[in-house]
């Protein structure tokens, strides 16, 4: 199992970040003629004002992750599970219905696809050792994780959803951006297609490799056992109802008005529909919940470092600066390379999204860049370095009991897959 020793504190790096970006706007922002230690502490107003600016983001980053991973644990996915492994017979369907399943699903929710990659890994790992087939268990456990390669060009995607309301944090800037031109984007559509092909064929070959190595498969629950509850199941179709008739109308009026608020309105529902039983819900909720104390703990601190950026200038002189260092031709290989980067230190996508997004909006209002077109390429280079991110792949590890050097030996092979198809799609497509 990976030491926690050895993984970076994400509280820690938020931590040092801020410290980070306090030092900057105090060297590079004073103004003339003001004391240094007056400004210092006009500084650490900026954070504090910022702090608590990004609470409605929060609680939606929150809700995104718990109720796909609550739903992930239900008996209807279960069982659709079953169905999916009838015919995995080889270590290469093994591998490919791992894949493709768990890009599907982390396309339709990353906490979802997550969890679901993990458990059928499991499920897969355990079929195959009653029935006495072979398989890679860690080329299994590493294609669980390719949801965590397509989820922010999905339907959970934070930047996009964020850009899609009508009073977002950058709605001054670039306005209300609609799914229409971010996620289901010919751009999107094509890159995530072409990601697909590319990584089922890696699946393939990989899976042809020999391996003699054999690893303990653990046990695992996803099943509910909660009895019926009229009022749940009752209440969470009518959800499920109004959110399809809302999707029908705002599609019929060209509006296709797909927002965070909606994606977690439906997975709520959904959620009760698959229990069956509020008090089903509340206890897949309360296993999903533990994954949320990060984001829980360090947005405010992300918040902070905006804040700090946004009243001091700070963000302003990084958008000139990255203006400045790679212009109109290069500043979209820039964004990519720096949200893969970032990405290391800034696990949530939310996050990230919440100190990048401004730095990007903004410089790209001096270059005449499509600003739908940057939040997806800012999305492809935050969700490909997960792969090289140990933070979310912490879920896995301990469902599927696989040790990280194994795990990660493959996915960072599927980094550099995931980087060149996304780079070559950037270069080409922008």
């Amino acid at each position: 199992m990976l030491k926690a020793s050895r993984i970076p504190g994400t509280f820690d790096i938020a931590l040092l970040l801020t410290l980070a970006v306090i030092a900057a706007a105090w060297i590079f922002t004073i103004p003339e003629n003001q004391s240094t230690w007056i400004y210092g502490g006009e500084v650490l107003k900026y954070w504090k004002k910022g702090f608590w600016e990004l609470l409605e983001f929060t609680m939606q980053m929150v809700l995104i992750l718990v109720l796909g991973h609550a739903l992930a644990l239900t008996k209807p996915i279960g069982s659709l599970l079953d169905i999916l492994i009838k015919n995995v017979s080889s270590n290469t369907s093994a591998v490919l219905t791992t894949g493709f399943t768990a890009m599907v699903a982390g396309y339709f929710n990353w906490g979802f696809g997550l969890i679901i990659g993990a458990v059928l890994a499991v499920k897969i790992a355990r079929k195959c050792h009653e029935s006495s087939v072979p398989i890679n268990y860690p080329l299994v456990g590493a294609s669980a994780y390719l949801g965590m390669m397509v989820w922010h060009g999905g339907l959970s995607g934070s930047a996009p959803l964020k850009v899609a309301e009508s009073n977002h944090f950058l709605v001054d800037i670039v306005g209300t951006i609609p799914v229409s031109l971010t996620i289901f984007s010919p751009f999107n559509m094509i890159a995530n297609g072409i990601l697909l092909l590319v990584m089922l064929v890696v699946l393939y070959g990989l899976s042809k490799r020999k391996f003699s190595k054999t690893f303990k498969v653990p046990d695992i629950k996803t099943q509910n056992t909660y009895d019926t509850d009229k009022k749940g199941l009752l209440l969470g179709l009518v959800m499920v109802v109004l959110a399809v008739v809302d999707l029908f109308y705002s599609v019929e009026s060209g509006s296709a008005n797909i927002d965070l608020n909606y994606i977690n309105f439906l997975l709520f529902g959904l959620g009760l529909v698959f229990y069956q039983s509020l008090k089903g819900f509340v206890a897949g909720v309360g296993v999903a919940i533990q994954g949320a104390v990060d984001i829980i703990l360090q947005f405010p601190l992300y918040a902070g470092i905006l804040g700090i950026m946004k009243y001091s200038g700070l963000l302003e002189q990084l958008s000139l600066g990255l203006i400045h260092l790679g212009g109109a031709n290069l500043f979209p290989l820039l964004t990519f390379l720096s949200a893969a980067l970032f990405n290391l230190f800034i696990p949530s996508g939310g996050g990230q999204w919440a100190i990048q997004g401004p730095i990007i909006m903004q410089a790209i209002q001096d270059l005449a860049l499509d600003p739908a077109d940057m939040v997806m390429v800012f999305a492809f280079g935050d969700q490909v370095s997960n792969m090289l991110q140990p933070f979310w792949a912490l879920p896995l590890l301990s469902l599927t009991g696989l040790p990280v050097k194994e795990l990660f030996k493959y996915t960072s092979l599927f980094f550099v897959c995931g980087f060149l198809v996304f780079g070559l799609c950037i270069w080409f497509g922008l």
